[in-house]
C-alpha cells in the first residue's frame, strides 16, 4: 500500500477512519480510568459524537460502496456526527476561553441524572449551556486544552470523510 493516505481506497481510507475514532476514544478512557479524570457533560458529548463517526466510518468501510452515490452518503454520514462534534467541542473550548468571573456555576449533576430529571432535550439544553467544570482545563499537550484537539479531530476527521466520499476516482 502506497504511504500516502490520500491515494488510498475508499475502504482502506475509512477503516483507518474508525481505527483513529477507537484510538480517540481509547484514549479518553485511559485519561478517566488510568489517570482518573472524570469527564464533563460535554466530553460525553463528544464521545458520543467520535463514537458515531467511528461507526459511520466502520460500515462505509466494510460496505466500501462501488458507485459515487453510495461514498457521498457514507461521507454525509461522517461529517454529520463531526459537525455536531465540532460544534459541541467549539462550545467547550468558548467556555475554557471565559475569565474566571464569567464562567458559570458548576453543575453536581451527571449527565445520567440530568436526563432522568430533566429528560433528553431539557438535559441536553442544559449540557450545552455550560458550567464550571466544563471550564476547567487538566489536560494540555503542546499548550492546547484536550477539547481544542478534539475540535482539531472532528474538523479532521469530517473534511477527510467528505473527501473521501466525494473524489472523482
Amino acid at each position: 500500500m502506497n504511504a500516502n493516505p490520500f491515494t488510498w481506497g475508499f475502504r482502506a481510507q475509512y477503516l483507518t477512519g474508525f481505527l483513529l475514532c477507537v484510538a480517540l476514544l481509547a484514549y479518553a478512557l485511559y485519561v478517566q480510568f488510568g489517570m482518573l479524570m472524570a469527564p464533563c457533560p460535554l466530553c460525553i458529548l463528544q464521545r458520543i459524537a467520535f463514537a458515531a463517526m467511528g461507526l459511520a466510518f466502520l460500515a462505509g468501510g466494510l460496505h466500501a460502496p462501488k458507485g459515487q452515490w453510495g461514498r457521498r452518503i457514507y461521507g454525509l454520514l461522517v461529517f454529520l456526527p463531526a459537525a455536531a462534534g465540532a460544534g459541541v467541542a467549539g462550545r467547550h473550548v468558548w467556555l475554557q476561553s471565559l475569565p474566571p468571573s464569567d464562567v458559570p456555576l458548576c453543575s453536581s449533576m451527571g449527565l445520567e441524572y440530568m436526563i432522568e430529571a430533566q429528560g433528553p432535550f431539557k438535559a441536553l439544553s442544559s449540557v450545552l449551556a455550560g458550567s464550571g467544570e466544563c471550564a476547567k482545563v487538566d489536560w494540555t499537550f503542546l499548550g492546547l486544552s484536550m477539547p481544542t484537539w478534539t475540535l482539531a479531530w472532528f474538523v479532521g476527521l469530517g473534511v477527510a470523510a467528505l473527501w473521501a466520499g466525494w473524489r472523482r476516482r
